[in-house]
Formats: C-alpha cells, sequence, structure tokens
C-alpha cells in the first residue's frame, strides 16, 4: 500500500519521538541529548531527514580537512545517512522512498543520524572553526 505523510507521523509515534509539525509542514524531530532536531520532509516520492549542522570554514585549509574528515565518516561510520553540502552549510540527510516506507527504515535512519551528531559534532565543529 503506498504511504504518505500521515504514515510518516503515525511511523514517529509509535517510534514513541518528540517532534511537532512547522508551518511549513514538515516534522521536526528531537535527537535528543540536547542535541540539533532532524526534520523530516515528505516531498513525495521521497522522504528526506536532514540535520544542519553549520557554516563551512572560509580558509580553503580548514575546509579540505573538513571535507576530508566528512568524506570518511561517509564511507567508514554511516549506514544510511550521509554529510552533503547545501549552498555554504554543512548537512547530513538521508533520503527514503515514501512509496514502500516501513517504520524500521524510518527507524533505522533516525537512529544512524542521532549517532552520527553523538559521535561526530564535537570533532567537526572542532576541524569548523575559523
Amino acid at each position: 500500500m503506498p504511504r504518505n505523510r500521515d504514515d510518516i507521523e503515525t511511523f514517529l509515534h509509535r517510534l514513541n519521538r518528540s517532534f511537532y509539525v512547522s508551518e511549513s509542514g514538515t516534522f521536526i524531530v528531537s535527537s535528543g541529548d540536547g542535541g540539533p532536531p532532524i526534520a523530516v520532509q515528505v516531498d513525495e516520492p521521497i522522504v528526506l531527514a536532514a540535520v544542519h549542522m553549520g557554516h563551512i570554514p572560509k580558509d580553503p585549509t580548514r575546509q579540505l580537512a573538513l571535507f576530508r574528515k566528512v568524506l570518511e565518516f561517509n564511507t567508514q561510520d554511516l549506514a544510511h545517512a550521509a554529510y552533503g553540502l547545501d549552498g555554504d552549510e554543512l548537512v547530513l540527510d538521508a533520503g527514503l522512498e515514501l512509496e514502500n516506507l516501513d517504520e524500521n527504515e524510518l527507524a533505522a535512519v533516525l537512529n544512524d543520524i542521532e549517532l552520527a551528531l553523538g559521535r561526530h559534532t564535537k570533532e567537526l565543529r572542532a576541524l569548523a572553526l575559523d
């Protein structure tokens, strides 16, 4: 059966996730332990889960170190999500196909993002300081 945004909301409730819905319809999900919120947006045919990590440094040497580290994290430490750039911001995100999405897939993506936030944030912030 094809999924829709109501299914995402049901999954979040079943997963006991604390969240609210923004004016734009994006689910803003708590990442726990004071971490940044995870935005879960339904944009058929995909569901995008994303965290804006902050601005990339202007210094090319610092950029290189940061980019190298996130590429290493992408290959060594992330199963469902990946780091990328949105303009001059570093973003951690994952895309899922909405049509066949199940609760376990959504849970896996949210858990992957939370694990990355816990493991990577301190090191990435240190690399990004101008």
